[in-house]
């Protein structure tokens, strides 16, 4: 079974930080090789820059949208493609989202399940889930964002289904959103997911320490055996 990658992001219960380039520039030389955050609420040229930065020091980079309408989907993977960068998180899945991507070579990673507010609350039946994403995979997706621990019935059991049944149809699940104790890292690393996110817990001193050595501690942690 894989590791699960920890996606860092500088977000704060769904909305990026102010201070998020500082914040990785004390961070960078971390173990964490995947960072990201949301589309609100810098401007679009300072979230350039910072993308810019974080692939100068090679990493990949993921923006994830919370947006339920098509139209605002589609100023998400704009947004994306204008940032250049690898991985679109997050928007109801579109074709025309799904094109943007497409034509960008951006991966998109789509919510499934009913989704709304924000920060996002998931609701749903597993199996509709399941069923849904597997039709995205046929539409061109590469993968899933599960919010899983933002789910309003059983998360972990949610978690354990849905990545389970990805794995057969060969479909990488983040899990993502309030990752946030030991307990649910360990129910994340059984899953074997893709990858998941950790944005507030870190802001919150969850896995106490500074913020770089939250990312390391968590990092180390996933590489244990459960």
């Amino acid at each position: 079974m894989k590791t699960p990658r920890l996606i860092v992001m500088l977000t704060y219960r769904d909305r990026t930080v102010k201070d998020a380039y500082r914040i990785f520039d004390e961070c960078k030389n971390t173990k964490a090789e995947i960072w990201g955050f949301k589309e609100e609420p810098l401007p679009p040229a300072e979230m350039k820059e910072l993308y810019d930065y974080m692939k100068s020091c090679g990493k990949r980079t993921a923006l994830e949208v919370v947006a339920y309408t098509e139209q605002e989907c589609i100023a998400g993977a704009r947004l994306a493609a204008f940032c250049g960068v690898d991985y679109l998180m997050g928007t109801l899945y579109f074709d025309s989202v799904r094109d943007i991507c497409r034509e960008s070579g951006i991966l998109y990673t789509p919510f499934v399940g009913q989704v709304k507010e924000r920060p996002s609350i998931l609701s749903g039946n597993v199996d509709d889930m399941i069923d849904e994403a597997v039709h995205y995979k046929e539409k061109g997706i590469y993968g899933i964002d599960l919010l899983g621990y933002r789910y309003t019935g059983d998360a972990a059991a949610l978690n354990r289904t849905f990545v389970a049944a990805m794995k057969e149809h060969d479909i990488p699940v983040c899990i993502a959103g309030s990752v946030d104790s030991y307990q649910r890292l360990d129910e994340v690393k059984r899953t074997g997911a893709w990858s998941f996110t950790v944005g507030s817990a870190l802001f919150e001193n969850r896995f106490d320490g500074t913020f770089a050595e939250q990312i390391d501690k968590i990092y180390d942690y996933m590489q244990k055996p459960v």
